[in-house]
């Protein structure tokens, strides 16, 4: 089960790895080695989740999922395959609670009369100080 928050568990069975090369760290293994993992998860045949969660995740990682309706996320910073696997994981779940948090809905406020007050003469005051600089240099002198 990959624990994604407190009400939600992908389980394990959903996901899918495959490993490929890599063009990462690795120097020799780089050329023999399958160190790159993608993690895959169908997020639209996914029984675990509900149908305002697909919308959703949908809605905020459209560019991240495919035509099909798969979810990759690939890793490729470790020389480890394991570690690569982890980190995949790891931002897979990163993903799926930003997509899942629901934004708190602004409160209007309406602006106090005193700081409205306050604009205004600050407003009349910056205008005083700039007139009295174009009465000091007038054509005249």
């Amino acid at each position: 089960m990959i624990l994604v928050t407190d009400r939600l568990a992908i389980p394990s069975e959903e996901v899918t790895f495959t490993a490929s090369r890599s063009s990462g760290p690795g120097g020799q293994n780089v050329n023999k080695l399958s160190t790159r993992v993608t993690l895959q998860f169908d997020v639209l045949r996914s029984p675990t989740l509900t149908d305002d969660q697909k919308g959703r995740i949908f809605v905020k990682l459209k560019s991240r999922i495919s035509k099909d309706g798969v979810l990759r996320v690939t890793c490729q910073q470790s020389r480890s395959q394991a570690a690569n696997r982890d980190r995949a994981v790891e931002r897979f779940v990163e993903l799926l609670r930003l997509a899942l948090t629901r934004k708190r809905p602004r409160r209007t406020t309406i602006v106090p009369a005193s700081a409205r007050e306050r604009r205004l003469e600050e407003k009349k005051r910056r205008g005083r100080i700039k007139a009295a600089r174009t009465e000091i240099s007038s054509p005249d002198d």
